[in-house]
């Protein structure tokens, strides 16, 4: 979700720069820096932002000048009039005079330079149109990231499978294991003349084994990474999902971890986990 743009127009006497900068977030956070005078532009920037991003932290930054040798500001003399005539009208012991600095301090007294040649609708037109190409562009570069991460996540997926056939493959020999390490406590616990009857040795087997079995959460985990293969490969944003997916991915590694009877198998759980929180944090720069 990594990414930064600029975009630089002119219209008229007025040259400006758009500037996008994206970053992780969970969500779609977009933060909005416009020029005193623009205020019209606010939201639908933010909805062009919206529209063409769906997770990250946005940064837009809107920057005007114009051009070289342009005045800056001019004076509203219509205004001053109207200011200066409705001084006169109030004009009392208790008004006071109307100085010039007073009038300064009235809202569109100064004004910027040329406005009344410039079309505003025309130059928000230009502005908009200039910030959709910043944030196409913004768009291709987390594109271009996304497309080097989802290589690294394609084979944390691989490995992630690996460790899951390996469990597989160590969880099968549970049940034998477990009798056998049932019998030697037993010859242990008991004495020699008496005998613990078969049926019951096979009873208390499986009652062990049947808490050990692992194969549902194997067949979970097993679902959980071709879920997580089907995402990648999807051109829409999956980066909510992928997350959640890595939350499923987690539970069911804890639950073979408790399960296990087994130090290899407890081993095989961990680097499970491992793994998974390597992988949740790569899916927190995928959209």
């Amino acid at each position: 979700m990594t990414g930064y743009a600029r975009r630089a127009g002119h219209s008229g006497g007025l040259t400006w720069v758009w500037e996008a900068r994206s970053v992780n977030a969970k969500g779609l956070d977009v933060r909005l820096r416009l020029p005193p005078g623009h205020e019209a532009l606010d939201l639908p920037a933010r909805q062009a932002a919206k529209k063409a991003l769906a997770r990250g932290s946005v940064n837009i930054q809107l920057t005007i000048e114009r051009e070289a040798g342009a005045a800056n500001v001019r004076l509203n003399e219509e205004l001053v009039e109207q200011l200066r005539a409705f001084a006169r009208q109030v004009d009392g012991p208790a008004a006071g005079p109307l100085g010039f600095a007073d009038m300064l301090a009235v809202r569109g007294v100064v004004e910027p330079a040329g406005q009344e040649e410039e079309d505003p609708d025309s130059t928000n037109e230009a502005l908009l149109h200039d910030l959709q190409a910043a944030l196409d562009a913004l768009g291709v570069a987390r594109r271009e990231e996304g497309a080097r991460l989802t290589a690294v996540l394609d084979e944390q997926l691989a490995t992630l499978g690996s460790l899951v056939a390996t469990a597989r493959e160590i969880a099968g020999g549970q049940p034998e294991k477990i009798r056998a390490r049932l019998k030697e406590q037993l010859a242990v616990i008991l004495e020699e003349e008496r005998s613990l009857p078969e049926e019951k040795l096979v009873q208390e087997v499986a009652v062990l084994a049947t808490r050990a079995d692992i194969t549902e959460e194997m067949d979970r985990l097993e679902a959980h990474l071709q879920q997580a293969r089907d995402l990648l490969a999807s051109a829409e944003p999956v980066g909510r999902r992928l997350d959640f997916l890595c939350q499923e991915l987690n539970r069911e590694a804890n639950t073979l971890c408790s399960k296990s009877t087994e130090l290899a198998l407890t081993r095989c759980g961990m680097e499970l986990k491992a793994l998974i929180e390597q992988f949740r944090e790569q899916v927190q720069n995928i959209e």
